[in-house]
């Protein structure tokens, strides 16, 4: 709720500000734009944080639930705990990744180099953070698979409506790597359908020259677009993760997604705050 009403707050600073009187971005005679400014931290900061990390402890106690049908997983020490473990390493795998952009490939300024295009060397930095994220985290499930759980297991019982699945580490190790793969694409594309350095957004702004039923139907149909990759993505990860290890399976592959959520949290983060640090 508190998120909405200041979402429609800072519309409604835009539309007074920009539209009814001519004024500026954050200009200082419009006393709105404080709603501007805590729309984005509520909105796209706090809300969406809270909201995906219910979904990364959502999806981590699912696959502890779904493991337990497992009498190997059950009795093996530690075993259980897997789904645990790679919460944990996600978390450890971001923090690493986030010294990349702080010490090894830093944004350099102007006053640094006056030739530096800075706009363009913040989103290089950005992507490189969720690519090396996504390599280090492989790694890291690939050790956990096969330090965690017994060399074969059986998820769910004989009779039960799904039908028990026979699966290893290795299986497990491809269930949760098909999800963080996934979601690797998914945001590569979901950045390339919507930044203004692509093409896509430039072919929207470029209909709305010719009225808004144009930027309408080409906004519509550039959206549907937009799904088919990341639907493609979802469904073969659902496929392998079945396939592999059943249910279990499939919870691992949505930890797999969600795995990195640290390091892109922070890069969705960027533009709020960056945004707000130009309203103050």
């Amino acid at each position: 709720g508190g998120g909405i009403y200041t979402k429609c707050a800072d519309v409604g600073a835009d539309l007074v500000g920009k539209v009814e009187n001519d004024l500026d971005e954050d200009n200082i005679k419009n006393a709105a734009t404080i709603a501007d400014n805590v729309g984005d931290n509520v909105g796209d900061v706090a809300g969406m944080g809270a909201d995906l990390f219910g979904s990364f402890a959502e999806s981590t106690c699912a696959c502890l639930v779904v493991s337990a049908t497992s009498t190997r997983i059950v009795t093996e020490s530690g075993a259980i705990y897997f789904p645990l473990a790679i919460s944990a390493a996600g978390i450890i795998v971001c923090l690493l990744t986030s010294f990349l952009a702080t010490h090894v490939q830093s944004v350099k300024d102007k006053e640094q180099d006056p030739n530096a295009n800075t706009a363009t060397e913040v989103e290089t930095i950005l992507k490189w953070q969720l690519g090396v994220s996504t390599i280090l985290m492989t790694v890291a499930l690939y050790g956990l698979a096969f330090s965690f759980l017994p060399d074969e297991f059986t998820i769910g019982n004989e009779g039960d409506l799904i039908p028990a699945t026979a699966s290893s580490p290795i299986y497990a190790f491809a269930s949760a790597v098909s999800g963080l793969w996934s979601g690797l694409i998914i945001g590569y594309f979901t950045e390339f359908y919507t930044s203004h350095s692509h093409t896509p957004v430039r072919e929207v702004s470029h209909a709305c020259s010719t009225g808004a039923a144009t930027n309408i139907i080409y906004g519509l149909a550039l959206g549907y677009i937009s799904c088919i990759i990341p639907t493609i993505c979802m469904a073969i990860t659902v496929y392998i993760s079945f396939k592999f290890a059943g249910m279990y399976g499939i919870a691992l592959g949505a930890l797999g997604i969600l795995s990195i959520l640290a390091i892109c949290l922070t890069i969705d983060g960027y533009g709020p705050v960056s945004d707000n640090a130009g309203g103050i």
